[in-house]
């Protein structure tokens, strides 16, 4: 009797901020919530590209087993320690060793993870995936649409899928997208052709919204799906890169695999880059001064949503500036304003105090170089634990824990106040904060574009704001000591005609 196909499943994820000085750790990890083995299946089955992975998985006529591995995940921040490195790839390929010969291989990564001493951390753990399984064991992955995609990446992988939206909100599709590639290859034998061709691009991230009908990124996402439509074409993804990575091989990519046509990858591949290449003024975005963002909102009637990009915890930014905070606490909001603070100690001074007053220093400590304290007095109108499942853009059904919280207020500026980073956008961060987030004058998101799922169509004006951070929408204007040149938006003017490498085969 045949045995079923056994099919690993695995994640690690984290989206580096190289400016942000805070490292990030083991128990950055830890703390969102470390899953090994079947554990995997029985708890994060409708959740994110694991889901995907599970859903399509279980749809198989062949009913594979699944054999869980490991879920590493933790929120946007600084650079990885050599220690953490070390500890991730153990978890990966100590997991793959236990769980003895698999069929074939899915896992999910974000694309810009950065450690100490390692600049493509998803390269090395792919080659050293590769390692284990060896080179005739099919292994797809996934990727985020911000991925820093290398050519170590695709020569260890067979296939790599990747987000096509911007707010994320095809997540659970994309894990599903992958999962049929790799019955592809398991039941039809296909041996994938992949083209890859690297964009010396970065184009600032407000502007790339791909459910926006007049930009871009629409545009393009449209054009990759037609070509993922096509029977012979297995995988077309565009990563634009996270922005504010000081790395050797930064820049924009494109990505086009085959059913096995290495010369119809190439072709595609390089029209699509060129075309991306061609179309990089368009990702210019629109952005206000802070004082004029704050003053046009005053006088707008409805909800009105201040992007912070710089300050944005989904883009690896600690989430404690007080640019915006200074700026607001100088007017009245009737309707209320509302932001967010990652500030551990300040919720502990708190939470002591409900219903009191504080006089309290604020922000400006995980990064001082960008921001600086401000001193506030306050009443303290609740303590909350920040927990809630995130639905939309950056998860599905994906639990979500800051830490104890607590809400201040300043006249009529409520802030709220978090322990640990996370989806500083979220209406479910300020529902479980006992607020109702359509119905203020004002709210700040700490997110560049993500937040627009949540928030467009609900609000009568979105601003997006230019302030200093570690997460600037002006980044060329901040100072990069290992990236490549040339390099747009940092030289404005040369030339460049899109070339491809092509891999064929498993393995590298």
């Amino acid at each position: 009797m045949q045995r079923n196909m056994r099919i690993g499943i695995a994640q690690l994820s984290q989206e580096t901020n190289t400016f942000n000085p805070r490292p990030t750790t083991r128990r950055d990890f830890e703390e969102f919530g470390l899953v090994r083995g079947p554990a995997i299946i029985d708890t994060l089955a409708r959740t994110n590209e694991l889901g995907g992975f599970i859903s399509s998985l279980n749809r198989w006529p062949e009913r594979p087993e699944i054999v869980g591995l490991v879920r590493l995940m933790a929120w946007p921040g600084g650079l990885a320690t050599r220690d953490t490195f070390d500890w991730v790839c153990d978890e990966l390929t100590s997991s793959l060793r236990e769980a003895g010969p698999l069929d074939g291989l899915l896992i999910s990564l974000h694309g810009a993870l950065v450690a100490q001493d390692h600049p493509d951390v998803e390269g090395d753990v792919l080659a050293a995936i590769r390692e284990v399984i060896g080179a005739e064991t099919p292994l797809v992955a996934t990727l985020d649409l911000h991925a820093n995609l290398t050519w170590k990446m695709a020569s260890q992988a067979d296939v790599l899928v990747t987000f096509h939206t911007a707010p994320h909100v095809d997540i659970v599709e994309t894990g599903m997208r992958a999962a049929a590639l790799l019955r592809r290859m398991l039941v039809e034998g296909i041996r994938p052709a992949m083209a890859l061709a690297k964009i010396p691009m970065v184009p600032p991230v407000e502007a790339a919204n791909t459910q926006d009908r007049a930009s871009v990124s629409y545009a393009l996402r449209e054009r990759l799906q037609a070509l993922e439509s096509r029977p012979e074409i297995l995988s077309a993804g565009l990563t634009t890169v996270q922005p504010w990575l000081d790395v050797p091989d930064l820049g924009s990519a494109v990505l086009v695999t085959t059913a096995g046509d290495a010369a119809l990858a190439a072709e595609e591949c390089r029209l699509l880059a060129q075309e991306v290449w061609n179309r990089r003024r368009d990702y210019m975005p629109r952005l206000v001064s802070l004082s004029d963002a704050v003053r046009e909102a005053r006088g707008i009637d409805g909800l009105v949503v201040l992007s912070d990009p710089a300050d944005a915890t989904t883009s690896g930014a600690p989430g404690d500036s007080t640019w915006l905070l200074r700026e607001l606490l100088k007017y009245d909001w009737p309707r209320g304003a509302v932001l967010t603070m990652v500030a551990p100690e300040v919720v502990e001074q708190a939470a002591a105090c409900v219903g009191g007053t504080i006089a309290t220093t604020i922000g400006g400590r995980l990064d001082r170089r960008f921001s600086s304290p401000l001193e506030i007095t306050s009443t303290v109108e609740r303590a909350f634990p920040a927990r809630f499942v995130l639905s939309g853009h950056l998860g599905e059904n994906l639990a979500i824990d800051m830490g104890p919280s607590v809400v201040l207020r300043v006249g009529d500026t409520r802030i709220v106040v978090t322990s640990r980073s996370g989806p500083h956008f979220a209406p479910a961060l300020f529902q479980a904060a006992g607020i109702d987030p359509f119905a203020l004058h004002v709210l700040v998101a700490k997110s560049p574009c993500g937040f627009r799922a949540a928030y467009t169509g609900r609000a009568a004006r979105i601003i997006s704001v230019m302030a200093p951070g570690c997460a600037p929408p002006d980044f060329w204007n901040y100072e990069y000591h290992n990236i490549p040149r040339p390099l747009w938006p940092w030289d404005e003017t040369h030339a460049w005609h899109a070339e491809t490498r092509v891999k064929t085969g498993h393995g590298s």
